[in-house]
């Protein structure tokens, strides 16, 4: 077997040049790793994964057209083998969460050292799963917690949007009260003691963007 066949080829999808290019330095540096194509959004990241089916795929989870996990799901549909790890500046345990569930192999924030970045790649290419102690931490401190139905995110949505509960509940088609009492129930689920608290959880959480 010649060395090239032991070189792990990566798929780097980031929209930041300045990330592409550290994560680029970074990989390029190591012997056994190849950057084999960058991507700067979900839909170039499909494309790309289709004419290149790397090793390993770097995805951040924020892109400019579609999430990163959307992108990460099209990918594994048609290639189900797809070893994909997800990078991010955020810690939202219900977006960690989510993409786990849909297939990453490993979870990873942007701030960790870069000898962290290539041990990840190396153990998911061996075929292992990887989340940092923080993350998985804060997994477990939620994991019995009762998740918010869809009606009460669309809720907490127009609440973080600045709307007031007669607004919402036009737009939603309910009525006040039954605004009322789905705050009532945002409130008890994330432990919040006002509006405020309520939005400001789910933001840390991942349950809403601002």
């Amino acid at each position: 077997m010649s060395d090239s066949a032991h070189i792990i080829r990566i798929l780097s999808v980031d929209d930041h040049p300045l990330l592409r290019e550290g994560i680029a330095a970074i990989i390029n540096s190591q012997p056994d790793m190849l950057l084999v194509a960058a991507a700067a959004t979900g839909n170039e990241a499909i494309q790309k994964f289709r004419e290149l089916q790397p090793d390993v795929t770097l995805m951040d989870l924020r892109l400019p057209d579609l999430s990163g996990i959307d992108a990460m799901i099209a990918i594994r549909t048609e290639f189900a083998e797809a070893r994909i790890i997800m990078l991010t500046t955020f810690e939202g345990d219900v977006e960690v969460h989510r993409a786990l569930e849909a297939g990453a192999r490993a979870y990873m924030l942007k701030s960790m050292p870069p000898k962290d970045l290539v041990e990840v790649i190396r153990q998911v290419h061996a075929g292992k799963k990887r989340v940092p102690p923080e993350i998985a931490a804060s997994l477990a401190e939620h994991l019995s917690d009762e998740a918010l139905t869809g009606r009460e995110v669309d809720v907490l949505r127009h609440v973080a949007g600045g709307n007031r509960n007669r607004d919402i509940a036009e737009r939603l088609f309910i009525s006040e009260e039954t605004v009322k009492v789905h705050m009532k129930h945002i409130m008890e689920k994330l432990g919040a003691s006002d509006r405020t608290q309520a939005i400001a959880i789910a933001v840390r959480r991942g349950i809403i963007q601002l």
